[in-house]
């Protein structure tokens, strides 16, 4: 490697590792607060602390990364454009593309490196961050339940509110007045439970969480089927000595659930895992919505089917009589005017009670099936991410290598400023383009690739105007062809007279 290649490449290793560590650090600060309440107020210690933000380090390569790339190209570029090492080079016949050779190489390595990280090192980040998040409900099921305040169990399929004086012994298991409010299926808090003292046992290998409550009351409003009854307000009230509640703590982080029970999501996958997924979440679902159709097609009775030896299906041919008869009923209208009024009400009403039915069915039956092709389409769309982000990285160095030399200004001012806008687009274009593609109003792969193609025009132009020693906004030819368009004129007008 030629000195200069070396130069080159270590002015731009330093901005690239300084600049990864600052973002990697602020993008961990901003992330910590989406668990702060997972790790804040739970008497976790450092240890525990500090495992779950080495976990949650990988998951955040996908925003740092190519903010990175972008940002240290342009800190690279802009200082030798600045400092005129760009035009002793181009004075010694070295043109742009050729100082970038060493780099181009570079950032190529580095897109191979970034799509085995996230096909390898994402996934099962993924996977610890949450398996340490669940263990900490389970080794310290305390961790869930703050002082003072009622905490929120609606995510474990309980439904109820949990309020403790005071938590104290190993891993503030024990509990004292405990309050604890029971939800109905309308959400409405139809049992509340009080106890002295309480006992929270738990084990790495459940996903129960014992509570055990002593010395207390019971207390629970009842709902009678009776109008009558249910005026008069009844309720159930009783003490207890011991009263234990199971508490199921396997839906506490909120996850996707497979249909075979196995908690993952998309992310915690990697390309193959994907691609037989996909494949088996796409026959699945078509074959959802083709037995709905052939129920509801049953269910109305208008296209009477019958089974065959090959088991497929043909339509019951009716046998002709001797003497063919011309049916005089043309219309709906014609049948109900051949009936008697009470028969016209009777098949109306019933006609109205089926289709309410089958409507009925069919917007229940929707939401299932939109929930389906979400989950499957954002399993393309993560698989398609994987090759994007690689991609990304190596279209945002010829965005900002270009840049930087056009712009001729090194330093963490306008620069910062610049990356930052251009990373911002590029970032907020992904998520409108992904949440559309998980919606089904884009092709997910579209979806995943879209940011990209919108930056690679832009990195052609750029590299183009750089190489050329045009500014970043040349509207110069423009007011030049103005120009020469009313000298044209004048002369005409000249010869004319």
């Amino acid at each position: 490697m030629k000195i200069l290649d070396q130069y080159i490449l270590r002015r731009f290793l330093y901005n690239f590792f300084s600049s990864f560590f600052i973002l990697i650090v602020i993008f961990i600060f901003q992330g910590i607060w989406l668990f702060i309440d997972d790790l804040a107020g739970k008497g976790l210690g450092i240890v525990i602390i500090g495992k779950f933000i080495f976990y949650f380090i990988p998951t955040l390569v996908d925003k740092v990364l190519p903010l990175t790339v972008l940002l240290s190209s342009i800190l690279t570029f802009g200082t030798f454009a600045e400092n005129y090492e760009f035009a002793a080079m181009k004075a010694s016949g070295i043109s742009l593309q050729r100082g970038m050779r060493s780099l181009i190489v570079f950032v190529l390595f580095l897109g191979v490196v970034t799509f085995f990280f996230a096909n390898n090192v994402i996934p099962k980040s993924e996977q610890k961050m949450f398996n340490l998040r669940r263990n900490i409900a389970k080794v310290k099921p305390a961790a869930a339940i703050t002082e003072g305040v009622f905490s929120d169990f609606e995510g474990t399929g309980e439904g109820m509110n949990i309020k403790v004086d005071k938590k104290y012994g190993e891993q503030d298991r024990f509990l004292d007045n405990v309050i604890i409010h029971k939800k109905t299926d309308q959400n409405i808090n139809s049992t509340v439970i009080k106890a002295k003292t309480g006992e929270l046992i738990s084990s790495e290998e459940s996903d129960i969480i014992q509570l055990v409550l002593k010395d207390g009351h019971y207390y629970e409003e009842l709902i009678p089927k009776d109008a009558k009854e249910r005026r008069k307000h009844p309720f159930a009230k009783s003490e207890f000595v011991t009263y234990t509640i199971n508490i199921d703590i396997s839906e506490l982080n909120n996850q996707d659930l497979e249909e075979d029970g196995n908690i993952t999501t998309d992310k915690m996958k990697n390309v193959g895992r994907l691609v037989k997924d996909i494949d088996s979440l796409g026959k699945n679902n078509l074959e959802k919505v083709e037995a709905f159709s052939k129920n509801i097609v049953n269910r109305m009775g208008a296209f009477p089917e019958k089974r065959i030896k090959n088991d497929s299906l043909q339509p019951v041919k009716v046998a002709k009589p001797e003497e063919e008869v011309i049916d005089s009923i043309k219309d709906v209208d014609d049948l109900l005017a051949t009936l008697q009024e009470w028969q016209r009400l009777q098949v109306i009403n019933n006609a109205k009670n089926s289709v309410s039915g089958i409507l009925n069915t069919v917007i229940s039956k929707k939401e299932e099936l939109q929930s389906r092709y979400k989950f499957y389409n954002s399993h393309i769309l993560s698989l398609h991410n994987k090759y994007a982000l690689a991609f990304s990285c190596i279209i945002l160095f010829f965005v900002g290598a270009p840049l930087g030399a056009i712009i001729r200004k090194g330093g963490l001012g306008l620069p910062m400023v610049i990356a930052i806008v251009l990373f911002l687009t590029y970032y907020f274009i992904g998520v409108f383009a992904g949440n559309y593609a998980k919606e089904g109003n884009i092709h997910p792969a579209f979806g995943a690739w879209l940011p990209t193609i919108i930056m690679l025009p832009l990195g052609i132009s750029l590299t183009r105007r750089a190489t050329a020693d045009r500014g970043l906004f040349g509207f110069g030819h423009i007011f030049d062809r103005i120009k020469a368009l009313f000298k044209k004129k004048d002369k005409d007008s000249e010869e004319e007279e």
